[in-house]
């Protein structure tokens, strides 16, 4: 069974399936590969990361900072199927943590497979996948924008566990991803991909055809091995050179000078935002 944490409500929505992943290759070079467009140049963290379902305040930001185990926090910056309300995200406080040293990793929950058990407010078909595709990543790129975000910040796209082998289901969820993907690099976002290693990661990561595929790949094994190397499911010349995020283990609730929080662990080596 894979679940990942959306909402309070739903913290770990059961999908019946488990799956992760994103783009090949040389990560940077697929992902500034836009003709006659000038990118910024990518900003890249290198060690731990924690997600978490609310921004947490700026007070807790500040105090698990000092603490030293993390380095980069992974929010929740829009999406229908965004669970979680975010009452801390937003522009001051992206500025303020990002002055004490935090990087941010943005994800988006965007609409989901056809073929997915659980209900969503927002599904895409095989007709609706390319379209609905532009229209979240001009979405996501807005809420990125709005957040001081800045033109070459990643996106991580949240894609939730399906079953890769109904075919139709599957060629709908590439065509999204494709959509959603151009899209981005279009406004000069960095496009990156979460998933799961057993079905939505290893759709992207084995898919024969590589057009328009995120450039970077979010994978969620959850073996508690901290990196992004050492249990890399698929072939190793896929997402080199800074492309790679492991969450490797999830519901862990730490205390760090005095505020508790219930975090997922990540191993990262890829781009994060770039805020300003």
């Amino acid at each position: 069974m894979a679940e990942h944490r959306q909402s309070r409500k739903r913290r770990y929505i059961t999908w019946g399936v488990a799956g992760a992943a994103v783009l090949a290759g040389a990560g940077i070079a697929a992902q500034t590969s836009m003709a006659a467009t000038t990118w910024p140049a990518q900003k890249t963290y290198t060690g731990r990361a924690f997600d978490a379902c609310t921004a947490p305040s700026l007070a807790a930001m500040k105090a698990w900072k000092t603490n030293g185990f993390y380095g980069a926090a992974a929010v929740y910056i829009g999406g229908k199927n965004r669970g979680c309300t975010q009452a801390n995200l937003t522009a001051s406080w992206v500025k303020s943590v990002n002055a004490v040293g935090w990087k941010l990793i943005p994800l988006y929950v965007g609409a989901q497979p056809p073929c997915q058990t659980s209900s969503n407010p927002e599904k895409f078909t095989a007709a609706t996948a390319a379209s609905l595709g532009v229209s979240n990543a001009n979405d996501a790129v807005a809420k990125a924008a709005a957040l001081g975000m800045k033109a070459g910040s990643p996106v991580y796209l949240d894609m939730e566990p399906y079953d890769i082998t109904n075919k139709a289901c599957n060629d709908a969820v590439l065509t999204y991803v494709r959509s959603f993907t151009k899209t981005l690099r279009a406004k000069t976002y960095r496009a990156g991909y979460y998933g799961f290693s057993s079905s939505s990661a290893k759709a992207i990561a084995t898919a024969t055809n590589r057009t328009d595929l995120p450039g970077n790949l979010w994978y969620a094994l959850w073996d508690k091995q901290n990196t992004t190397t050492a249990d890399w499911p698929w072939d190793p010349k896929l997402y080199t050179n800074h492309s790679r995020g492991h969450q490797y283990m999830v519901n862990s609730k730490e205390t760090r000078g005095g505020y508790t929080i219930t975090v997922d662990r990540n191993a990262w080596d890829a781009p994060v935002a770039l805020v300003g």
